[in-house]
């Protein structure tokens, strides 16, 4: 196993750091209202604080000073009355940006949920499962802090910033330019590190999408990489993934920690310029000794606010890489989606006609070259031919889960991209190879096939394909709880629930790809009584390896080199001695041998 595999190869929107920041930003718009009453609470927490130095000053040098008890009493249960409010409001104004936060990222968690389920298969094909995993669950928590600071760190800090530089040049212009002699070192520091640091993190989110792509693979194919005995390749695959994770994250946090590291320093500086000036320069008797105070107090409220916009600014560097990330899916445009001008098919009769497709999945290989029929209602087709020649290929042009490139492909007389998707695809009905089972009762996943099933239609649709005597035996029967991908049933018993969860559908138009696979001969010789029922009266499609499983079907189409080859009934193509009878042949040969 390949760590190549797993590199992250998607490129970014392209989106300046700010425009994304500003479509993030934008979800908070939705809560006018409660954003407005948080930044008065702030306001008011922000004048509080502004206010306590200034408290200090005057209780230095105008009631300490001179004794005045009575007057220190009132000024201190003024400070301890303002300071318990400010306490009473930061903690609604946590509460109330916690609520908006996890709202928002509800919000986007669902958006991005829902336009990920309208992409067509290509976006999947082209995706490891766990990276798309990565965006709607780890991406999406990494914004939180973003969104709740964006309101309670960047506005009041920065109108704590901007507040108390005025306060300071007001009260004593020389020593406030002495406080903020290293605020120019700061700002060339910080435009530094920001060119470096919003590309380091991009590339740890890349290697945590790897990590996370290769886990949730490894997870999957556990029982494969078991039986190979390939537990140390996959293990040294993890450690060299592991390994660039951890890289990643030391280069990317280093920066980080170097912002820090340069606002203590400048933070450090400004304390030993205000006490430098103040003594020797102006001189101990210029300067009162609450002034003194008053200003080293507003030192730790200039610089601390600093602190933190920093560390907010490195949030932002670290998130928008995530942020990116996400409106990278949320602006993929669906290659399959309905037009402008589609209307809802009627019910489906089952007409459908094939006129000169083409198609391919690349530019490279053509898979289908001017590929014409035509299907009366009715009608079973069965298709047959070479592993790749393109059969499952025709079934899924049908239900449009690709488009075409060339040609027209027609349902009872309506090209199907001029109808609305979901009124095709809720009138067929869809077996393919991978019977692919939920987590959840048997009941519920039979009902999957037609969600307002009651449960005689379930009970009904299970006897069909002689699944219901299997079921029973179970304890809890129908109720019985399957785990991921109906773990614990043989391959045959779940591949009998995928074809009760289609037959419960009761399709117009039915697709079967492979549909008795994983079914014992035994077995399929009592579910072909459930198949044969189910045809009778539906246009349907059958793509079969065995092809004692379609020998009733009204015309077969062998399929290779990218079109039909041969056609005709069972009887029609052996007399031929073409393709089909050398399959036909060869598949005899095999059951002697056997």
């Amino acid at each position: 196993m390949s760590i190549n595999s797993y590199k992250e190869d998607e490129q970014l929107s392209g989106a300046g750091k700010l425009q994304t920041l500003g479509r993030l930003l934008s979800y908070l718009l939705t809560y006018k209202k409660e954003i407005i009453f948080v930044l008065f609470i702030m306001i008011f927490c922000v004048a509080v604080s502004l206010a306590n130095p200034l408290l200090i000053e005057a209780a230095v040098d105008q009631y300490i000073s001179v004794g005045n008890i009575p007057g220190l009493i009132r000024l201190v249960i003024l400070a301890v009355v303002l300071n318990l409010l400010m306490i009473g409001g930061i903690k609604i104004r946590m509460y109330i940006m916690a609520k908006i936060c996890n709202s928002i990222l509800v919000t986007i968690r669902q958006e991005l949920y829902t336009h990920i389920q309208t992409l067509d298969l290509h976006f999947f094909d082209s995706r490891p499962t766990g990276k798309i995993l990565a965006r709607i669950i780890g991406d999406i928590n990494s914004l939180k802090d973003v969104l709740s600071n964006f309101v309670t760190t960047l506005i009041p800090d920065f109108a704590t910033v901007a507040a108390v530089a005025v306060i300071m040049f007001v009260k004593n212009p020389a020593l406030a330019a002495a406080s903020l002699c290293s605020l120019p070192f700061l700002i060339i520091c910080l435009f530094l590190i920001e060119i470096y640091s919003h590309k380091k993190w991009q590339d740890f989110r890349k290697k945590s999408s790897n990590l996370n792509a290769f886990i949730h693979e490894d997870m999957s194919g556990m029982r494969i990489i078991q039986s190979f005995n390939a537990e140390a390749e996959t293990s040294e695959t993890f450690d060299e993934l592991l390994l660039e994770h951890r890289k990643s994250f030391i280069r990317a946090v280093r920066l980080n920690d170097a912002t820090g590291s340069t606002i203590d320093l400048c933070w450090g500086v400004g304390i030993a310029a205000l006490y430098f000036v103040g003594i020797k320069v102006l001189g101990v008797g210029n300067v009162s000794i609450g002034t003194f105070i008053a200003f080293g107090s507003y030192i730790g409220m200039f610089w601390n606010p600093i602190l933190n916009l920093s560390n907010f600014y490195n949030q932002i560097i670290t998130n928008i890489a995530a942020a990116e990330r996400i409106f990278e899916i949320l602006d993929t445009d669906a290659a399959i989606k309905d037009g402008d001008s589609v209307t809802d098919i009627p019910p489906i009769q089952g007409h459908v006609s094939f006129e000169h497709v083409g198609f391919s999945y690349d530019e490279n290989t053509k898979v289908l070259n001017d590929v014409s029929f035509d299907i009366s209602p009715g009608e079973t087709i069965a298709l047959v031919g070479p592993t790749g020649a393109g059969k499952t290929t025709i079934v899924n042009l049908i239900s449009r889960f690709y488009d075409i490139q060339e040609g027209v492909i027609c349902i009872d007389g309506y090209n199907i991209k001029n109808v609305s998707i979901e009124s095709l695809r809720s009138q067929m009905g869809i077996m393919t190879q991978d019977n692919f089972l939920f987590t959840g009762t048997i009941r519920d996943n039979i009902r999957y096939g037609k969600l307002d099933a009651t449960d005689e239609e379930i009970i009904e649709a299970a006897k069909a394909v002689h699944a219901h005597d299997f079921i029973c035996k179970l304890e809890k029967g129908y109720d019985t709880v399957l785990s991921e991908r109906g773990g614990g049933l043989s391959v045959g018993q779940k591949q009998l629930l995928a074809f009760a969860r289609t037959m419960v559908s009761k399709p117009n138009i039915l697709i079967l790809d492979e549909a008795t696979s994983s079914i014992d001969t035994q077995t399929e010789l009592l579910v072909q009584e459930g198949i044969d029922a189910l045809l009778k009266g539906r246009t349907s499609f059958v793509i079969a390896h065995r092809l004692s499983t379609i020998q009733k079907a009204d015309r077969i189409f062998v399929i290779d080199q990218g079109g039909i080859i041969e056609e005709g009934t069972a009887e029609e193509l052996i007399a031929k001695k073409g393709a089909y009878y050398r399959l036909h042949t060869a598949q005899l040969m095999t059951a002697s041998a056997n």
